[in-house]
């Protein structure tokens, strides 16, 4: 039996599908990978699907003094995680018919309104702790920002344009794009920033509720039920995008469907795992090799990030690029 070509809307419809039923699995493995190097047991690596399902069947309640943006905020932040993969190249090698709605920047402003839902359903609480994780949240993102706009502008000076599609093609076209320096600086930069925005960092943020440490859980304290799940599920699958754009536009764009059999597409979906996987043992290894850091370190670490960004921009002029 021949190849089955599907329609590109299929196709579209399956790249979300891929982002929002894997995001749970890489969470699982990750959380595997981290226990067995803590020499631990560690959970199931199906776990995310067994928490999501009881979060789903559990009551949902709203504090006191919390208005509509509290159940309102983690669907507007769930909403822009189902967004982004409609305008990155996450199966295939061309553009879908929804892939050139935005560039790559207007899928990291995507990103940072799911990130200010989130903030402002902390805020909206009004519990201490969950203030606390998203004014904190707030802080780092605007030391994140300035530098996806660097590698964002560095990516897109290197290969003449700022559309995922086409940035991933340009690096894909010879060996010699991936070793140019510019492009080796604006992907390191990157992966520190993936670093940071998924919580991998050596600090006490990603998986704890220690008050020092708490980012990203403490903005979720006050929730429950299914506008938890939401949560919990909108967490991972902001790690599987920034993962995906990390492997399929800087660093290793291959695996990808180049047309729409349905065969080449399953191909994609498993080469993406893997490549998820890969990236995700590696960020689990880095958390778990080095001491935690304080907490005012992230702005170092920031700041390194942003300076490898904005070397990128002026290798490139200066004719490493």
């Amino acid at each position: 039996m021949g190849n089955l070509n599907l329609s590109p809307i299929t196709v579209q419809a399956i790249q979300v599908l891929t982002i929002v039923l894997f995001a749970p699995l890489i969470s699982g493995v990750i959380s595997k990978i981290a226990a067995l190097i803590q020499g631990r047991r560690g959970p199931r690596i199906l776990q995310p699907y067994y928490d999501l399902i009881k979060l789903f069947r559990k009551e949902t309640l709203v504090p006191e003094h919390s208005s509509w943006v509290f159940l309102m905020a983690p669907i507007a932040a769930f909403a822009c995680y189902l967004t982004v993969p409609l305008l990155i190249p996450v199966l295939t090698t061309f553009g879908l018919p929804l892939g050139y709605m935005g560039d790559i920047l207007g899928g990291g402003f995507i990103l940072s309104l799911a990130g200010f839902s989130v903030a402002l359903a902390g805020i909206e609480s009004d519990a201490p702790f969950a203030q606390l994780g998203g004014s904190r949240a707030m802080t780092f993102g605007a030391l994140i920002e300035p530098t996806v706009l660097f590698v964002v502008f560095a990516a897109g000076i290197i290969t003449s344009t700022d559309l995922p599609y086409a940035m991933a093609a340009t690096v894909r076209s010879s060996t010699s794009e991936i070793v140019r320096p510019a492009h080796v600086l604006a992907a390191i930069a990157f992966f520190m920033v993936v670093l940071t925005d998924t919580g991998r960092i050596p600090v006490e943020s990603h998986s704890g509720t220690i008050e020092f440490g708490m980012i990203d859980e403490g903005r979720t304290l006050e929730h429950s039920g299914a506008p938890f799940a939401l949560l919990k599920w909108g967490s991972a699958m902001k790690q599987m995008i920034l993962y995906t754009i990390l492997i399929d536009v800087f660093i290793a764009p291959w695996g990808l469907a180049s047309t729409t059999g349905l065969v080449s597409v399953l191909g994609a979906v498993l080469a993406l795992v893997l490549k998820a996987t890969l990236v995700g043992t590696i960020f689990a290894i880095i958390d778990n090799s080095f001491s935690k850091l304080r907490l005012f370190k992230i702005t170092e670490f920031l700041a390194a990030a942003f300076l490898l960004a904005a070397l990128s921009v002026l290798v490139f002029f200066l004719g490493g690029g």
